[in-house]
């Protein structure tokens, strides 16, 4: 970057290290870097969630914050640099109740995930790119496709140590292995993800009541028309529609104007802009829209990796009015519905976390595993009814069209690599976690496949405070080559998105087989569940064994019926039915 470096995050922290194959990790230090560069001259802002649970030193008395996002420390590394930082509470804006306000900074967060910086664009002129996605610049993320759990603990991870899943010391315990999705754009959308940055930072730097005394930040954004060699929107250069790697890329949004400036006035304008109106707030859901418009436009297969999936509440057999109403999961259940009456092959794979980041038997834990469970049962029931109204229930079973997966890891001892912590406890979770040496990869991504031909990316959850465009904000795209879709090619598509979905199943289940080319066909399918229903047994077994691939089915049991149950064996498993 030579003039600006831009970026918008839930946790930033100045101190994770970058780049860690090259030996030089110092150098690759987050904070270092963007003090050096802003040293040289390079614009710099960070825009950063302000936990409402963490606080400044006070009389030496400071709160890390129970999200652990270390946004004070991180405003206190650059205080006295001229790298801006602006950490942004979640606010509900004018014209809400005391309640609402204090609900809404004190639950919701700010989940946006960019960075954004200028490259050389050739002739001396420089052009906007953009890093969109699920990946904070925070401790804890860093991995490979290996996602070791205890091997990398002397030297990779020996600083970067991030397990928040149990209660007490960690000292032993395996660190938690991490699996995202990420997305770098060039071209007119990485100016859109820099609108949105602005709008965020001219609203958040609005001083209010006793903050007018402070100097205001405004000035800190660049006027990027004022610098000529910063190429504008029109002018960048893009591959021509007859390019066979062209792409067509749109950002998407869940956002309200109460954390942007600029959204129109006028109601009429508004709706032209495809904003929804609320009460006192105009709001952007344009990402779950895009979900929406993608799976209803899908005609051979789903594939979605994220943090969470629940929702459609109000189709559930309880708790319908618990109001997590957003449409993503009826929506894959109703278009299998279809393809079943239509007698058409369609398949769903979902992969999800085994359970949320936090401790499992925690009642917050043990509340969302419940709802997601409601979510499966809700989809299993309405696929099994679509088998009976057409008489296909004794031919095919409900997951034959749909599988929920999780990811794992095991790894056996290394002699003299390991340190084995004894404890006076034989069952504290150091001992156990030793015996047993295995762990769940957290999937945090947030992202779809649809018919290897569109990609959605970003930083939203399929919940509904992801979704609803009023809770967290967050920020996605959507892709596709239009010389790559079924319809350009009157067969299947063989571009970057399928190219894509290959390498992520190629990680996790070890290997590529040909049936990985026909993802709705009946055989890939069972073959994908016989890989999770495998590496779950190897999982589970008391005989610890280096696991080739990491898909795991998710420890539930679907019968015939759709009906959800426990998993054999697992019975008194805390991550079955949210007990």
């Amino acid at each position: 970057a030579r003039r600006l470096i831009y970026i918008t995050g839930w946790s930033v922290y100045h101190l994770v290290t970058l780049v860690r194959d090259n030996g030089k990790a110092e150098e690759s230090m987050l904070g270092e870097i963007l003090k050096r560069k802003s040293q040289e001259g390079v614009r710099v802002l960070l825009l950063i969630w302000d936990d409402p649970t963490s606080s400044k030193s006070i009389l030496g008395y400071k709160s890390e914050g129970i999200m652990g996002t270390s946004d004070e420390e991180t405003r206190r590394y650059f205080k006295h640099s001229s790298v801006h930082v602006l950490l942004c509470p979640r606010s509900a804006g004018k014209g809400h109740s005391w309640v609402k306000k204090q609900e809404t900074g004190t639950i919701y967060t700010h989940h946006q995930k960019t960075v954004i910086v200028d490259v050389d664009a050739g002739n001396y002129q420089r052009k906007i790119i953009a890093f969109v996605g699920g990946l904070d610049l925070c401790k804890g993320r860093y991995d490979t496709p290996q996602h070791p759990i205890f091997k990398t603990l002397q030297n990779v991870h020996k600083d970067d140590y991030h397990q928040p899943n149990y209660t007490g010391p960690t000292t032993g315990c395996p660190r938690e292995p991490w699996h995202d999705l990420h997305s770098r754009i060039e071209g007119p959308a990485a100016y859109d993800v820099l609108t949105n940055f602005e709008e965020r930072w001219l609203k958040a730097s609005k001083r209010h009541g006793l903050q007018k005394m402070k100097a205001s930040q405004d000035d800190a954004l660049l006027q990027l028309d004022r610098i000529p060699d910063i190429l504008k929107i029109a002018d960048v250069p893009c591959l021509g529609e007859d390019d066979a790697d062209t792409w067509h890329v749109q950002i998407f949004r869940s956002i309200d104007s109460n954390s942007v400036k600029g959204f129109p006035k006028d109601p009429k304008e508004a709706t032209n802009k495809n904003l929804v109106c609320g009460k006192n707030v105009l709001i952007d859901m344009s990402i779950h829209t895009a979900y929406v418009k993608a799976i209803r436009a899908a005609q051979h297969f789903i594939y979605i990796e994220n943090q969470y999936f629940l929702g459609s509440s109000y189709n559930w057999n309880n708790y319908q009015d618990l109001g997590a109403n957003n449409l993503i999961p009826m929506e894959i259940a109703l278009k299998i519905a279809n393809k079943i009456r239509a007698n058409e092959r369609f398949s769903v794979y979902i992969i999800v976390p085994m359970w949320p980041e936090g401790v499992p038997t925690s009642t917050a834990t043990q509340r969302i595993l419940f709802w997601q469970h409601n979510t499966m049962q809700m989809m299993y029931e309405t696929i099994y009814k679509a088998l009976v109204e057409v008489g296909l229930e004794n031919t095919y079973e409900p997951q034959d069209y749909l599988n929920f997966f999780c990811l794992g890891n095991r790894e056996v001892q290394e002699d003299g690599n390991n340190t084995v912590v004894k404890s006076s406890k034989p069952t504290t979770p150091q001992e156990l976690s030793q015996k047993s040496r295995r762990f769940m990869i957290y999937v945090h991504s947030k992202g779809m496949i649809v018919d290897d031909e569109y990609v959605i990316l970003g930083s939203a959850n399929i919940n509904q405070r992801s979704l609803e465009g009023t809770r967290d904000t967050e920020i996605a795209m959507g892709s596709y080559q239009p010389h790559h879709t079924w319809a350009t090619k009157h067969s299947r598509p063989h571009g970057q998105v399928y190219g894509y979905r290959m390498s992520l199943w190629a990680e996790h289940t070890g290997t590529l087989e040909q049936c990985f080319e026909h993802p709705e066909s009946l055989e890939c399918v069972r073959r994908i569940r016989v890989f999770g229903e495998h590496n779950w047994l190897q999982y589970a077994a008391d005989e610890v064994t280096e696991m080739r691939g990491h898909l795991l089915k998710y420890p539930v049991e679907v019968d015939r019926t759709g009906k959800v149950k426990s998993l054999p064996g697992c019975e008194t498993s805390q991550i079955l039915e949210g007990r």
